[in-house]
């Protein structure tokens, strides 16, 4: 494979009759340029189109292969090709970075993979909340969260996601190997999870860094909550610093509620057009 830059940080948005993820592809591009302006940014979508938020913007290579899922998951392993980084961060659409994390390359480059393990509150704290976790409880699985994924182009990297295509591919089957998962379908965590362990989960993830790569999850249950609906709940601020409840925001910000898009994306145009 030929490369166009070494690193950049690469979001997969496809729409569905729900969800309008390339708006929120678009707002993740605007807090990254806040945050490091130099940095490369690639979407990976259904449709070629011009955007100067990207320095890329690709098309699924092997074309949309989730016709049966509405989310439509199945195409995650066509991100290794897709890259046009030798190095490559993959973030989650509806996700804002709201810092600097471009230090992260440095531990992160040592690795073929890294997956990110855990989540945070949006008080910085590492989460123990295991409500929504409780197939990978039951099943031993590695607490992965997709929502970051860095690989360098390996060949290892690239038996990843052949594995990731693989069970996606054949989810009835390999769904038996799993307790309590008869009505489950194929989620990324839960895909990526099961391919650590084949792998070896030391091997694609930073089992001995406590801080990154990690997020914050805005769901109810992990931030002791009434309803998912937080942006009605707690007090929300952006300048340069993103603050929730006057506290700064230091990992990259899931914020799950999809509509929050529109609504911070015009805060980032706001700061944006004032540099």
């Amino acid at each position: 494979m030929t490369f166009e830059d070494e690193r950049g940080y690469l979001v997969v948005a496809s729409n569905n009759n729900i969800v309008n993820y390339v708006e929120c592809a678009r707002t993740l591009a605007k807090s990254i340029r806040l945050c490091m302006p130099s940095s490369k940014i690639c979407l990976l979508t259904d449709s070629i189109f011009d955007d100067d938020l990207f320095d890329y913007v690709r098309e699924f290579p092997y074309g949309d292969q989730s016709a049966d899922n509405e989310w439509k998951l199945n195409n995650d392993w066509q991100v290794f090709h897709s890259t046009p980084f030798r190095q490559t961060i993959k973030l989650e659409a509806d996700m804002l970075v709201t810092t600097d994390i471009s230090h992260w390359w440095t531990m992160l480059e040592h690795k073929d993979v890294v997956i990110a393990l855990g989540c945070r509150d949006y008080k910085n704290n590492k989460s123990s909340e295991r409500y929504y976790r409780k197939l990978f409880d039951l099943n031993k699985l590695p607490d992965v969260y997709n929502a970051i994924t860095y690989w360098r182009y390996s060949k290892l990297s690239m038996q990843f996601f052949e594995l990731v295509k693989l069970i996606f591919e054949n989810w009835d089957d390999y769904k038996t190997l799993l307790k309590g998962a008869f009505n489950e379908v194929a989620t990324t965590d839960v895909v990526y999870a099961m391919v650590a362990v084949i792998l070896g989960v030391d091997k694609v993830t930073l089992p001995g860094v406590v801080s990154y790569p990690s997020i914050i999850h805005m769901k109810k249950h992990i931030n002791k909550l009434s309803s998912d609906e937080w942006h009605k709940q707690l007090v929300w601020e952006l300048s340069h610093d993103f603050r929730i409840n006057t506290i700064s925001q230091r990992y990259p910000f899931h914020y799950n509620q999809k509509e929050f898009a529109t609504t911070i994306g015009l805060e980032y145009d706001i700061l944006l057009g004032s540099d």
